[in-house]
């Protein structure tokens, strides 16, 4: 589906055990489970800190069809700029469904609903994607889009906080790279997305795109440690301007001063099962 500093990680071990003819069961089974949990230094969304650059807990889990369909969800806890009150928590719920399209490419299109558990109302909102990827080797490309339609809780209400019936959409138009390193457990990553929706407070304070337009962009490795136990680290920036934000402040900083758009390295410890 938001948006740091050097910290201390703990790992969380999962272990599951089974007897022989139930495994074979489950290599026969058309649907397959997949998960993970991750601790990062901060939660940037699109570039933007949504955990006022501290720490943050983050697990989702999947539940995939052999024939391409799939549902699941994510989850992280949140601070500052993109906290809705209640238990302060992203909750994503997605579904969709995901196609080989020739050897090396595929293509997936799903829906995606961000939901704010307990929150003030009228903060959820639901956000298409499509994402056609290609696998060269060792490196995958991926270009996706995502674009939400026009709602409420997308809508520039800083003028007019007591209004109702506005409504913006939000495009992002992203790219990403991969590449494994040969003979070596490490994968360089980058990214480059643009952000295109309302440029302004959202009706409860806080903005998707929140200049109105912006890129954000990412470079970084992550390191496959022990089996499916990773260490990751990014340089995570913007072009979002100390001026550009002004208007937003306090809300838009932590601290008060501090832009939580700005420069800054991210770690994660994260294991999938």
């Amino acid at each position: 589906m938001r948006k740091n500093s050097c910290a201390l990680f703990l790992s969380v071990i999962a272990a599951a055990m089974a007897a022989p003819a139930f495994a074979q069961e489950e290599a026969s089974s058309p649907i397959t489970i997949s998960g993970s949990v991750a601790l990062v230094s901060d939660y940037r969304f699109r570039g933007v800190s949504q955990s006022d650059e501290e720490m943050a807990v983050q697990g989702g889990l999947t539940i995939s069809h052999e024939s391409g369909f799939y549902v699941g969800t994510w989850g992280s806890n949140l601070s500052g700029w993109g906290t809705f009150g209640g238990s302060n928590m992203e909750l994503d719920l997605f579904g969709g469904f995901k196609m080989p399209i020739n050897d090396g490419s595929a293509i997936d299109v799903g829906l995606l609903w961000y939901m704010y558990p307990g929150g003030a109302n009228e903060t959820d909102f639901a956000e298409l994607y499509a994402k056609l990827s290609h696998t060269v080797g060792p490196a995958t490309l991926t270009a996706g889009v995502a674009y939400a339609p026009k709602q409420f809780a997308l809508a520039n209400v800083s003028n007019a906080p007591n209004s109702r019936g506005q409504k913006e959409d939000n495009l992002y138009i992203s790219g990403d790279a991969a590449a494994a390193i040969p003979n070596l457990p490490i994968t360089l990553k980058a990214h480059a997305g643009y952000s295109d929706g309302n440029p302004g407070l959202g009706p409860n304070g806080t903005s998707v795109a929140p200049t109105g337009e912006y890129f954000d962009w990412s470079a970084g490795a992550d390191w496959a440690v022990y089996k499916n136990l990773t260490v990751g680290v990014s340089y995570v920036d913007t072009d979002i301007s100390r001026s550009e934000s002004a208007y937003l402040l306090p809300n838009f900083s932590k601290g008060g001063t501090e832009s939580i758009a700005d420069a800054t390295v991210v770690f994660s410890i994260s294991a999938a099962f």
